[in-house]
C-alpha cells in the first residue's frame, strides 16, 4: 500500500486532535493538576505551584482554558481578588489525568 493512501485512510478525528491541542499545550496539564487537587486558586498560588511558568504565560494558559469552558474565573462581591476553578467540564478531565499519572508511574523515567 503506498503511504498516501496511508495517510488518506487514517483520518484522526478533529474533537481527539483539538482536545490534544489543548491538553497538549505547555502548562495545561499541570494547571489543571493543580485546580483538580486544590480546587479555588488565586492567582499567585496557581503560580507557586506551577513556579517554571512565567506570569505572563499563566495568564494566557488561564484565559486559552477559560476560552474552552475547562476554567471559570470568579470575583466576589465586593472583593478584587479572582479565583479560578474547573468548570464541570474540566472537572471531568479527573479520569483522564489519573490515567496519565498511571502511565508516568510505569513508563517514565526520571
Amino acid at each position: 500500500m503506498a503511504e498516501s493512501s496511508v495517510a488518506d485512510e487514517f483520518n484522526l478525528c478533529p474533537r481527539f486532535t483539538r482536545t490534544f491541542q489543548i491538553l497538549g499545550k505547555k502548562w495545561n496539564g499541570l494547571i489543571i493538576e493543580v485546580l483538580l487537587h486544590e480546587r479555588n486558586q488565586r492567582f499567585k498560588d496557581l503560580a507557586n505551584h506551577v513556579p517554571d511558568c512565567s506570569d505572563r504565560v499563566l495568564c494566557e494558559r488561564l484565559r486559552e482554558l477559560q476560552d474552552e469552558g475547562i476554567v471559570s474565573r470568579m470575583t466576589r462581591p465586593g472583593e478584587s481578588r479572582v479565583i479560578y476553578s474547573l468548570t464541570g467540564e474540566g472537572r471531568a478531565l479527573a479520569p483522564v489525568m489519573q490515567a496519565v499519572h498511571q502511565w508516568s508511574d510505569k513508563y517514565c523515567q526520571q
